[in-house]
């Protein structure tokens, strides 16, 4: 069989499965394998041009992840009534100088002579400036955060189309990667992954405890639509031609609505993805791609060639994160409501490091294979786990210890499924289902 035929099959495998979902359970939660599957594709992109391009052993994809759905609540909801007269404008410019502050600190560190004079003069400027921050800044967000607290208490956003905000999402998670790259990006590989761990419980801190940025914990909701390729179930449902070819499919009105919806944002979902990969095969084939390849096999001899590898390090980091960027917005826009406590780093980056490694590391189909596979498993194990227990444990008497145990144990069978199959794959193609050519 020859490789393009292999990985062809294995695509369609995964396929099949998907139908499979969709006849034997529901076609709605077919298509939501589907969405999720396609936002993880990317996510996985995103994480393969780091390490399977570069090397860079990033731990912090869900910090850059939550970036992209905090750009949806910037760009596309409504901005609050009386909020920016309220505070608003007290908190950019305490941001500002904040900022100001910290240039401040590294022009003196930079131009003065080191020695006394110079630290006690950084201290200074970073107490000062610190008192100036905190008296504007504290004050402006309470007066923001009474706005209405029980459904908003925060700024709002520029309510512009949502589709604005998904590259919006890439700048923004770019604009971040940049900032921690350079710091960061001089570290050794260990390193670097605990420096972008702590980075993306930051990001999230601030996310869950600023009531005035996306409403903190108490999240923000009705986010909107990229309409008009992506309608509301309501409207569908009141629309006499819809409810017609609904009849003519079968299908009672609601559930031909839900499964429109979902099957708009699947159109959309998959342009943005055909997009990225193209681009990301066209970059790995450039010369650009096999520089990034040479300085991961050996940094000495890209160097000595005259690469500088901080820098292209700092590119493949800053677009690695603009790619995770745009999956969070476009995640954060498939649920209508951006939830900072869900994004959980350990958990989720581990299932993307995941797909990225089952597909194949340094190759682009073989990331989005293993975003299919891994999501498709991640979300069926558990019941499939479920009924197995009830099979094994189906000649135990009702009220066993024994049996109860084991269907309570069903839902840890999602964590030991990845675990197992990460290592079957290790152990028996260590390169991936698609290794990289």
């Amino acid at each position: 069989m020859s490789e393009s035929v292999k990985n062809s099959l294995l695509f369609v495998i995964v396929g099949f499965l998907i139908l499979l979902t969709g006849f034997t359970q529901s076609w709605n939660a077919a298509i939501l394998i589907l969405n999720m599957g396609l936002i993880s594709a990317i996510m996985a992109i995103g994480v393969n041009l780091q390490w399977g391009f570069a090397g860079l052993f990033n731990v912090g994809v869900m910090g850059f992840v939550a970036l992209g759905g905090l750009a949806v609540v910037l760009v596309s909801t409504p901005p609050t009534p009386g909020a920016w007269a309220a505070g608003g404008y007290g908190v950019v410019l305490s941001l500002l100088l904040g900022a100001a502050t910290v240039i401040a600190a590294v022009m003196a560190a930079k131009k003065m002579p080191k020695g006394r004079a110079q630290t006690l003069t950084i201290i200074a400027i970073l107490i000062v400036g610190f008192f100036i921050y905190r008296s504007i800044f504290d004050p402006s967000i309470a007066a923001v955060e009474a706005i209405n607290p029980a459904v908003e208490g925060n700024l709002g956003g520029l309510n512009m189309p949502v589709l604005f905000a998904w590259p919006a999402g890439g700048l923004l998670a770019a604009g971040a990667a940049w900032l921690i790259g350079k710091t960061a990006l001089g570290l050794r590989s260990d390193y670097l992954a605990i420096a972008t761990l702590g980075i993306a419980e930051i990001i999230l801190a601030i996310l869950k405890n600023e009531d005035w940025l996306a409403r903190g914990v108490k999240n923000v909701y009705g986010i909107p639509r990229p309409a008009p390729v992506v309608g509301y179930e309501v409207d569908l449902q009141q629309d006499p031609s819809f409810i017609a070819r609904a009849e003519w499919f079968g299908l009672d009105p609601i559930t031909a609505s839900t499964l429109s919806v979902k099957l708009g944002y699947s159109l959309l979902f998959m342009i943005v993805l055909l997009m990225l990969l193209w681009m990301a095969q066209m970059a790995l084939k450039s010369p650009w791609g096999r520089m990034m390849r040479a300085i991961r096999d050996n940094e000495v001899a890209a160097e000595a060639m005259g690469k500088d590898v901080t820098r292209r390090h700092l590119q493949i980091f800053v677009l690695g994160s603009a790619v995770c960027g745009i999956a969070g917005a476009m995640m954060t826009t498939l649920d209508g409501q951006l939830t900072p406590s869900a994004y959980q780093p350990l958990r989720f980056t581990f299932l993307v490091w995941v797909m990225v490694i089952v597909g194949g590391s340094g190759n682009n189909f073989g990331a989005v294979l293993g975003a299919f596979l891994i999501w498709f498993l991640w979300v069926q194990v558990e019941p499939i786990g479920l009924w197995l227990m009830n099979v094994i444990t189906i000649g135990l008497p009702d009220g066993s210890g024994l049996k109860a145990h084991l269907i309570e144990s069903a839902a840890h069978m999602r964590m030991l499924t990845m675990g197992l199959i990460l290592l079957v794959v290790l152990r028996f193609n260590p390169k991936g289902l698609i290794p990289e050519k």
